[in-house]
């Protein structure tokens, strides 16, 4: 079936299309063995189709992306406030929803898919994902951490001992990193709240293997195979 090349290069794993259209402008793209025009199609099971005179990846079922999600944002579907929601951020050419939750008012790595079991797999406490967060608190005090450290129970589950690190302190204001296992709704905030902490901002910066790294916020990229592979 004949497609926009920007669309057949954003299925296979390469880019948004935004970013195809990119490399087609720059010439890198050919079509049977002629640099394709921007708005070029071609049938992907009949066309040779060369990014950089290489062969595209073989099409994927699976889609794998990393979103650095700003605030404002929620990462249910469907919001009965109508309040927009992190998939219309991503333009990949496929439908994906968000593996596990990061709240409207948190920002940072948010991981989205449309295979089921990977999900699953990531989602489940067995699976003792580290999702590391950066988290900026007031009422800070030099007990604080021993605070975190208590065991709680969130919804009738006695959570495992985070790890926390002190970034910086100034005055009752500081800076922690938090490593955490598991998902439960608004945990690293309830934890806080707990320890006597007030959370003024949140953001996940690291996933398993995956790190949020220079990714400008409100943008995304596929995962690499290798972050797949670990991941999983």
């Amino acid at each position: 079936m004949t497609e926009r090349l920007q669309k057949i290069l954003a299925s296979r794993g390469i880019c948004s299309r935004r970013k195809a259209e990119e490399l087609i402008t720059a010439g890198r793209v050919s079509v049977n063995g002629s640099v394709a025009p921007l708005g070029a199609s071609a049938d992907p099971d009949v066309d040779e189709i060369l990014l950089d005179g290489k062969p595209l990846p073989i099409r994927s079922d699976y889609v794998y992306i990393m979103l650095h999600k700003p605030r404002g944002y929620v990462t249910t579907l469907s919001d009965e406030r109508g309040r927009p929601n992190v998939t219309q951020l991503v333009d990949c050419g496929t439908r994906v929803y968000p593996i596990g939750r990061l709240d409207m008012d948190s920002e940072g790595l948010l991981l989205l898919t449309n295979d089921g079991e990977f999900a699953n797999h990531l989602m489940h406490p067995k699976g003792e994902v580290d999702k590391i967060y950066e988290v900026w608190v007031t009422n800070y005090s030099p007990d604080s951490e021993k605070m975190l450290l208590r065991p709680i129970e969130l919804d009738g589950y006695r959570i495992k001992p985070p790890k926390v690190k002190l970034i910086s302190a100034q005055g009752n204001q500081a800076r922690l990193q938090i490593t955490i296992h598991e998902g439960r709704n608004r945990q690293v905030r309830r934890m806080c709240q707990a320890a006597g902490l007030h959370v003024t901002r949140l953001r996940r910066i690291a996933e398993g293997p995956v790190k949020l790294g220079d990714l400008p916020k409100g943008k995304w990229r596929y995962l690499t195979a290798q972050e797949i592979e670990l991941l999983k």
